[in-house]
């Protein structure tokens, strides 16, 4: 329970962050890197609301006509920009690490959509069901906005490759677990996906009940992994990384291959935040979007 107590807190503290960035994102400094597209106030008819949408482009995006694999991300204003992430400055770094591999011919060249959150919404939005006192559970709505909506809308804008192969996604905290929810769900729409620090512990380790309760095509490529200091609390960092073993050895139960189409990677002493997320980008686009055939 106090687990519980401590990651709420913390959610409740991104919420009342992410209002405040809105107000004085406008004073701080931008940190983009590359071709990077808006797409402000995208409306969904299914979940009637609007989020920002950011993009980023491979180098080569304009001096020729290929088609991009996709990776689809949580949490978008935390991904590029210091000046919109919800602490100043501190962001994931995903547009400089991307433009680094695909400069290097480490990673295919990838397009990478940021879905903005909603901020109130964000617990209600990022978990499949509700934990008894902390409520949550509309993720398959916003599962239909991101494969009714969103996908067809990036598919018709860029040069995208639209099968499942091609198409990616992740996200950290609850957006981790419910990345994870939403490809073993859509396993014809998505290939690879990356569970990041995700909150195993929402809803009494809801996921981990999906996961062994379902069947799968081994298939999706998998990205799992976990900070060792997670919380201020010892007890609960290894709580943590307890719920994510778990996790893990519930998808090798159901036919995923460990170093093979899933790789587990425990963080020594990284903590829950976007600077530790960033120090990982480089080893998930690598797993994920290999620049040999994987």
């Amino acid at each position: 329970m106090r687990t519980a107590i401590r990651k709420l807190a913390l959610l409740s503290l991104l919420v009342l962050s992410l209002s405040l960035s809105d107000i004085s994102a406008q004073q701080r400094a931008h940190t983009l890197t590359g071709d990077i597209r808006y797409h402000k106030n995208f409306h969904s008819k299914v979940l009637n609301n609007d989020r920002d949408v950011i993009v980023y482009l491979p180098p080569d995006y304009e001096t020729n006509k290929h088609r991009y694999p996709v990776l689809y991300l949580q949490d978008g204003q935390n991904l590029f920009d210091g000046a919109t992430s919800f602490i100043p400055g501190q962001e994931w770094r995903v547009d400089e690490t991307a433009q680094s591999l695909i400069n290097a011919h480490k990673i295919k060249p990838l397009i990478i959509v940021g879905i903005y959150n909603t901020g109130k919404d964000r617990v209600n939005e990022y978990t499949p069901v509700a934990d008894e006192k902390y409520k949550g559970g509309n993720a398959d709505s916003y599962g239909r906005m991101l494969i009714e909506e969103l996908k067809p809308f990036i598919d018709r804008t860029y040069r995208t490759k639209t099968d499942f192969k091609n198409t990616g996604i992740g996200g950290s905290s609850l957006g981790g677990i419910l990345s994870l929810y939403l490809a073993l769900k859509y396993k014809d729409v998505f290939g690879r996906v990356a569970a990041v620090s995700p909150s195993v512990w929402f809803a009494n380790k809801q996921i981990v009940r999906y996961v062994e309760a379902g069947r799968y095509r081994s298939n999706l490529r998998i990205w799992l992994d976990i900070g060792t200091k997670e919380s201020r609390e010892a007890a609960e960092s290894e709580r943590a990384v307890d719920d994510t073993r778990l996790l893990k050895e519930a998808l090798i139960k159901k036919g995923w291959q460990l170093n093979k189409n899933l790789r587990y990677f425990e963080d020594a002493r990284a903590e829950h935040n976007e600077r530790a997320w960033a120090n990982r980008v480089e080893l998930i686009l690598s797993f994920l979007f290999p620049a040999k055939n994987d």
